[in-house]
């Protein structure tokens, strides 16, 4: 984990950019989220809340990325979608972590419930911010608002879950 924070670090320091999907800071604090609460051992609903942002935020920054490099093809955005969420969850899945018969909410695993909600409510929240932001004439309401909408989400939801499975 301290190698990702780093190499993450040095994206945010070395590579800048006025315009990104999900700031940078966002990202980071989503994967320091995840570390912090696997190794506290908190739930894996909560821990899949954070992977699912983290993974969000990814996929946002590789299609940004993939803009500013004018990379077109039919199918990018849907390819690069599928291939993130194949490279995080089939692993998972392969080493036992995701498919847990006791491992369970609602029938459905913790950790993919939890990498569900938290891509949606991620997302949502991101693109919640973009709508507010064009309507207050491309600025923001608050200082750091870009951050705090898609990280208080995630926050929320892990709050929601705390208390859902304690």
């Amino acid at each position: 984990m301290k190698k990702v924070f780093v190499f993450l670090l040095g994206l945010v320091l070395f590579f800048p950019k006025a315009t990104l999907a999900f700031c940078p800071v966002c990202t980071v604090a989503v994967g320091a989220g995840l570390g912090l609460s696997r190794w506290l051992g908190i739930d894996d609903t909560i821990a899949g809340l954070w992977v699912g942002g983290l993974t969000v935020s990814l996929i946002a920054w590789t299609i940004d990325w993939l803009n500013r490099k004018n990379i077109k093809f039919k199918g990018r955005k849907i390819l690069t979608v599928v291939l993130y969420y194949g490279f995080i969850v089939a692993p998972m899945f392969w080493l036992g972590i995701i498919g847990h018969p006791f491992n369970k909410i609602w029938g459905v695993d913790k950790l993919l419930l939890g990498i569900i909600i938290g891509s949606i409510f991620f997302l949502a929240a991101g693109l919640f911010y973009q709508f507010l932001k064009k309507k207050n004439n491309g600025k923001a309401y608050f200082p750091m608002q870009k951050v705090a909408m898609p990280i208080g989400t995630l926050i929320i939801f892990s709050l929601v879950f705390y208390f859902l499975t304690k």
